[in-house]
C-alpha cells in the first residue's frame, strides 16, 4: 500500500531541522529547505540545488509540495488579471491582480466557496467546500507578484483578502499565511499593506484585536439598519449590528486603527436618506473611511446599481459629517473579476 506523503510546507522550520537530525544529517539542512520553500517559493525538490542529489531524493521519498497552479489567466481591457487557481485536490479558487499607475494589488481568496450567504455575491452561491491552507494563500500572492513583475515591471505593493470566502471563518490559516507573507523568511511585506475584509464576525474581530494584528481591517457593511442588512446578508440575524459595533469599538480601543467600511448602494434597497443617516450614526464611534463601491451584476434582478443622485447623497452627507469617503469604480468587470463576481465561471 502506498504511504501518503506529508505536505512539507505544513512543517515549521524547527520541525524541518528535527527531521534532518533524525535522518543523521545536520540541523542547518532544515534551514536550507525552509528558505527554498518560502523565501524562494520553489515547487520541486529538484530545484533545491544546494542540496545533494541523495538529500533531494530522500525528500522526494518522504514529502510532497502541494503547490497551486494557475489554470487559466484572463486579462481585462483595463489591465486587471484574473487567475483561476487549481489546488492540489483539483478544486478551483480565483485571485485577481489589480493594477493602478502607482501600485499593484493582489485580491486573494481564503476559502473554496464561502461560509456566508450574502445574496448579492456570486461566491456566496457556491457552497463552502473547504478552507485554504496557509501555503495555498501564500502561493496566490507569489503568483500575482510574479505577474506584476512580468507585466507591470514592479513588485506587488498591496494585498486585500477580498476574494472568495470569509477570511475570519478561516482565521488560523489566514493569520499563518499573513505571518509568512510579512516575515523576512517569506515575502517581507509590511502588514500595513495588507487589508483583511470581513462581512462581520464579532467574536473573530475581537480575537484580531486580542492577537495584536498589524494589518488593516475592512468591514463589508452595506447597511447600518438591521432589517435591511439581514435581507441582503441573512447571517446578520446571528451577528446583529449591535454586536458588530461592540466588536469594532473593542478593535479600535485596542489598535487605534481606522476602520474601513465597504458599502454598495442598490436601487430601492439602501438608497434612502434614512440609510445614509444610519450609516453616519454607525461610523461615529471611531475614525472611519467608507468606500462606496460600484455594484457588479451577478445575473440577479433583485440588485441594481443605485442612481448617481443616491451616490452623491451618501458622499455629501458623509463628508459633511467628517467621515472620509471614496467612490470606488470596479475593475475587471469584463472578465468577472470585480467585487462580488468571483464564481469560478472559467
Amino acid at each position: 500500500m502506498e504511504i501518503k506523503k506529508k505536505d512539507i510546507r505544513a512543517l515549521t522550520r524547527e520541525q524541518l531541522r528535527e527531521f534532518f537530525v533524525a535522518q543523521g544529517d545536520k540541523a542547518f539542512r532544515g534551514n536550507q529547505v525552509y528558505e527554498w520553500l518560502w523565501g524562494k517559493a520553489v515547487y520541486s525538490f529538484e530545484a533545491m540545488t544546494n542540496l545533494s542529489l541523495d538529500t533531494r531524493s530522500m525528500l522526494e521519498a518522504n514529502f510532497v509540495i502541494n503547490n497551486i497552479r494557475v489554470d487559466t489567466m484572463q486579462r481585462s481591457s483595463d489591465g486587471t488579471i484574473k487567475n483561476a487557481v487549481r489546488l492540489h485536490d483539483d478544486l478551483i479558487v480565483e485571485s485577481v491582480l489589480i493594477p493602478t499607475p502607482t501600485r499593484t494589488t493582489a485580491c486573494v481568496s481564503s476559502q473554496v466557496g464561502c461560509s456566508l450567504d450574502c445574496k448579492f455575491c456570486a461566491t456566496a452561491k457556491l457552497k463552502r467546500m473547504r478552507n485554504l491552507n496557509p501555503d495555498e494563500i501564500y502561493d496566490q500572492v507569489v503568483a500575482i507578484d510574479n505577474e506584476s513583475r512580468l507585466y507591470y515591471d514592479r513588485p506587488l505593493s498591496n494585498i486585500v483578502f477580498m476574494g472568495m470566502g470569509e477570511p475570519l471563518m478561516n482565521y488560523n490559516n489566514v493569520i499563518k499565511a499573513i505571518d509568512m507573507i510579512t516575515s523576512s523568511d517569506g515575502l517581507g511585506m509590511s502588514p500595513k499593506r495588507i487589508t483583511v475584509s470581513t462581512s462581520g464576525v464579532p467574536k473573530m474581530i475581537r480575537k484580531l484585536a486580542d492577537d495584536g494584528v498589524k494589518f488593516k481591517l475592512a468591514v463589508s457593511l452595506h447597511s447600518a439598519i438591521d432589517e435591511v442588512r439581514t435581507s441582503i446578508m441573512p447571517f446578520n440575524e446571528h451577528f446583529p449590528l449591535s454586536e458588530l459595533r461592540q466588536a469594532l469599538e473593542y478593535w479600535y480601543s485596542c489598535t487605534k486603527s481606522r476602520i474601513t467600511y465597504e458599502y454598495v448602494v442598490w436601487k430601492g434597497i439602501n438608497d434612502r436618506k434614512k440609510d445614509v443617516d444610519a450609516l453616519i450614526r454607525f461610523c461615529k464611534f471611531a475614525p472611519s473611511k467608507v468606500n462606496l463601491i460600484e455594484y457588479n451584476p451577478i445575473g440577479d434582478d433583485e440588485f441594481r446599481q443605485a442612481d448617481d443622485t443616491a451616490i452623491s447623497m451618501y458622499q455629501e452627507a458623509l463628508e459633511y459629517n467628517g467621515i472620509t469617503v471614496t467612490v470606488r469604480r470596479s475593475r475587471g468587470k469584463d472578465i468577472d473579476a470585480a467585487c462580488g463576481q468571483l464564481a469560478n465561471k472559467s
